[in-house]
């Protein structure tokens, strides 16, 4: 076997091999020996029919099967020979020109992995986000338990943000009702945006049976295409107006949230930990994506096309399981790979990256740190040994621990080397709440 290395661009390769039809004859009269011991032949009992009646019903198809197998093994052959890392899949290929009557020739167009070449990070600038868990914090956390809970109480009292109103309406185009534009006692929640602010306006200050005719005007980016940038009149009734009450921060409200013996303190010492458990686990994410970025500003790679592509569609084949799970029909909607073609590129270097980075650098987790994220994990459990039980159950389960623990290997190893600017967050910030 002769074999051509080419060079096609800085990536991309091809190689030209060449077979003797020597060698691949000799491997078609085995298989069709074998293929004789019990073919099925008119005219002969099966295995009795001559090789070259044999070979005239099945020769094709077992010399397809060779030269198949032979441009396959003859490829994995020349990339261990050469020392190719291929990226991707190769494209096969027949040699162009006239067919050599001797060998079998063929090509393999393919990519092969860059050289990874990290950059300075002395004068890398990361941004360190820090938060503190503060009285307050654990307060407005207690806060948002309560709303969870939150009863209705009816009142005669003018509706106002924060109430849950019912209402019946009717509205009209030109005097015409149109679809979607009616309801009989439907419900909903003043002040949260969960409708047009023209309807919120008619129904903030109107009492339990009291009616009002208003307009409203479509925006022209409105869902409801028939409707969009029209204005419709509406009349509106309330039916009833309820008062938002929020649990006390009682002993009942601690065995709603599990503390059985309903100790206030206990209860407020849980969510303290909790709420530190997922500041800190925010905080953690803010800074990895901070390292990540560090890494792609600081290293410029050339990559695969072929692995560009097979991550689009990936994130296409994902994208539509998460559609379908939420019970929308994909094939109504389009998923052009354009739009996924970015974020595929960044997954693809930050991982050639990565990997050789933690190859160089032996930041693989130790089996000690991925025991501490899977204790971590099962902290916030009932049972914690159960759960640290079970991922050691099958060894499968410990890839996601262990992938963990090597990325915060490299967000350590990048920040004792690049120029770690603290960014003090509150609360607020951390959390992507507002402070309504």
């Amino acid at each position: 076997m002769s074999v051509n290395v080419e060079t096609v661009s800085t990536l991309e390769r091809r190689v030209k091999i060449s077979v003797p039809f020597t060698q691949i004859n000799a491997e078609v009269d085995v298989r069709l020996k074998k293929v004789a011991r019990t073919a099925k032949v008119q005219g002969f009992r099966p295995g009795k029919a001559p090789l070259n009646i044999v070979a005239q019903q099945y020769g094709l198809q077992v010399r397809e099967d060779v030269l198949n197998e032979t441009v396959g093994s003859a490829f994995t052959d020349v990339v261990r020979e050469q020392e190719l890392k291929v990226a991707g899949y190769p494209r096969f290929e027949p040699v162009e020109g006239e067919p050599s009557a001797e060998s079998f020739e063929f090509s393999a167009t393919f990519e092969v992995y860059p050289e990874i070449k990290l950059g300075d990070l002395a004068e890398k600038a990361v941004e360190k986000p820090v938060a503190e868990v503060s009285e307050e914090a654990v307060d407005k956390t207690i806060d948002v338990l309560r709303k969870q809970r939150v009863n209705y109480e009816t009142t005669d009292a003018a509706a106002e943000d924060g109430d849950r109103v019912v209402v019946d309406f009717l509205g009209k185009i030109d005097d015409v009702a149109f679809a979607g534009g009616s309801a009989n006692d439907f419900a909903f929640q003043l002040g949260q945006g969960q409708m047009l602010p023209e309807f919120e306006n008619a129904a903030r200050g109107l009492k339990a049976g009291e009616s009002k005719v208003f307009d409203l005007s479509f925006p022209e980016d409105y869902h409801g295409k028939d409707v969009a940038g029209k204005t419709a009149q509406f009349e509106i009734t309330v039916k009833s107006v309820a008062k938002a009450v929020l649990p006390e921060v009682d002993a009942e409200f601690a065995k709603t949230l599990g503390v059985a013996d309903g100790d206030v303190e206990k209860m407020k010492g849980e969510i303290r930990e909790n709420v530190t458990r997922e500041v800190t686990r925010r905080l953690k994410t803010k800074v990895k994506e901070n390292v990540l970025q560090a890494l792609l500003d600081v290293t410029p790679i050339d990559l695969p096309t072929s692995l560009v592509s097979m991550e689009v569609n990936r994130l296409v084949e994902q994208t539509k399981k998460d559609f379908q799970s939420r019970g929308m029909d994909v094939n109504k909607m389009p998923f052009p790979p354009e739009i996924f073609t970015k974020e595929a590129e960044r997954r693809v270097a930050l991982g050639l990256i990565l990997s050789d980075l933690v190859d160089a650098e032996s930041l693989r987790a130790t089996p000690e740190q991925v025991r501490s994220v899977i204790d971590d994990f099962a902290a916030s459990y009932e049972q914690p040994e159960d759960v640290v039980r079970w991922y050691y159950a099958d060894p499968s389960r410990l890839e996601g621990p262990e992938s963990l623990a090597t990325e915060d290997n490299v967000v350590a190893w990048v920040l004792s080397r690049a120029k770690v600017e603290e960014k003090a967050l509150s609360f607020d910030e951390l959390m992507g709440q507002n402070n309504a």
